[in-house]
């Protein structure tokens, strides 16, 4: 009836007529042959999509990087795509390249989470999804102001990628992971991987879809997963910058399984994150952690949901960890490390051909979670020969040990942070704190 080239309702009669599509499935029908090309733009209008329980086949690729196919909808009348029947996935970038995706809500509409081990939470039938995004194979993609939440498994499956930017990205109550980076055989990345401005926040847990408030949150103990972003081998240049990392039920960001060749590199810029029940962030290989606020309160979620002790503060909650492997060059700098895992900046493996780098930082400890008698050590190396220098830190409330003030710290002075309680930590300092300048 309508050719899909005008935004405007049909008619009533006649067939191809000068009128919108009226669902997403005309445009990329499932199991059938795209009516799209790729170089295309297919806007989406305001309104609800229910998307199951078939899935998109593949968005057509562009023809370059700067020619892209688009699927987009409008800023401030973004349409919702909802998972329904236990789809697969929402979008589809099985091998996609050179696309844009922006101005989307990728949900579903059922409060389950798949495979969850309390059969309250887990899903049966019903409008729920597994997964948002997934992309395989995909190079050369762009997505902006995308809000992908309250999946039943995860917001986004994509590994064998390179090249993406996301931008303006929120990835939030996804019911195993966020971004879970494991697709299978052919899984690690390359290029420049970039996530600017993306908040990653209470994956892990459940989504009531009517309130958008988390529930039913679990983690390994339990059979669940919990990464806000968690990778499997992979290399690339990733950045992460003005970004908020919090509340999942593992790890924050997990790039511990990164290649460690010299041309991979993983740069933390003005990232806060806080509260994750594991690591804040964990690096392996070359790293730059800088000008962050890292806040771990790894037993937030004790004695919430379906949370068991053993899952809060996994591997330590260290706030901070390095895995160096050869040649690295690991630089932290301008950064606020603080929180009650065992541990405030740790590195395992490695050899001493690996430096570390950790200079102008405040690094404040607070009793550890697992063992309150102890205060967060500054440093601990589990024996990892990696050099490592010291240069204008200030140590504050940390455990008595061989890190406890390096040559060249500021050390037993109070850094007059504006609060300097667990729960609602802030690092701008006061009048008068000698951490300024």
């Amino acid at each position: 009836q309508c050719t899909g080239r005008a935004d405007a309702p049909y008619s009533g009669s006649g067939s191809n007529q000068a009128c919108a599509w009226k669902h997403p499935f005309v445009a990329l029908p499932p199991g059938g042959t795209p009516r799209i090309a790729g170089g295309d733009t297919l806007i989406i209008g305001k309104g609800s999509y229910k998307m199951g329980s078939g899935f998109m086949p593949p968005i057509p690729s562009g023809p370059s990087a700067t020619s892209k196919t688009r699927i987009l909808g409008r800023a401030g009348a973004e349409p919702k795509l909802w998972g329904a029947g236990g789809t697969k996935r929402v979008l589809n970038l099985d091998g996609s390249s050179n696309v844009e995706l922006g101005f989307l809500d990728v949900t579903d509409q059922d409060d389950c989470v798949y495979g969850h081990s309390v059969s309250s939470a887990s899903c049966g039938s019903g409008d729920w999804g597994r997964v948002g995004l997934y992309a395989r194979n995909s190079r050369n993609v762009w997505i902006h102001d995308v809000n992908i939440h309250g999946l039943a498994q995860n917001g986004i499956n994509a590994g064998g990628l390179s090249s993406w930017t996301m931008e303006r990205v929120k990835i939030n109550a996804n019911g195993r992971a966020g971004w879970d980076a494991n697709i299978g055989s052919g899984s690690s990345n390359s290029g420049q991987m970039v996530l600017r401005e993306v908040e990653i926040g209470w994956n892990g847990c459940g989504e009531r879809w009517k309130t958008g408030e988390p529930w039913a949150c679990w983690a390994q103990q339990t059979g669940g997963y919990g990464d806000g972003l968690g990778t499997i081998d992979t290399g690339g240049q990733w950045l992460v910058e003005d970004s908020f990392i919090h509340h999942n039920t593992s790890d924050g960001l997990d790039f511990r399984y990164m290649d460690g060749a010299d041309s991979t590199h993983v740069t933390l810029r003005r990232v806060y994150a806080v509260a994750n029940a594991g690591n804040q962030v964990k690096v392996r290989g070359n790293a730059t952690v800088e000008n962050s606020v890292l806040v771990s309160e790894c037993a937030y979620f004790e004695g919430k949901h379906y949370m068991v002790t053993d899952d809060n503060c996994r591997a330590g909650g260290n706030t901070l960890q390095f895995v160096p492997t050869s040649n690295d060059k690991i630089l932290v700098r301008h950064n606020t490390i603080t929180g009650e895992g065992g541990v405030l900046i740790g590195a395992n493996e490695g050899d001493s051909s690996s430096h570390i780098d950790i200079r102008n930082n405040v690094l404040i400890g607070f009793p550890a979670f697992r063992k309150p008698s102890v205060q967060s050590s500054v440093y601990y190396a589990n024996n990892a020969p990696a050099q490592v220098s010291w240069d204008g830190n200030l140590m504050w409330n940390v455990k008595d040990n061989e890190y406890a003030c390096p040559s060249g710290s500021i050390c037993g002075k109070d850094p007059m942070l504006a609060d300097m309680t667990l729960r609602g930590f802030n690092a701008e300092p006061r009048d008068g704190s000698p951490v300024i300048d």
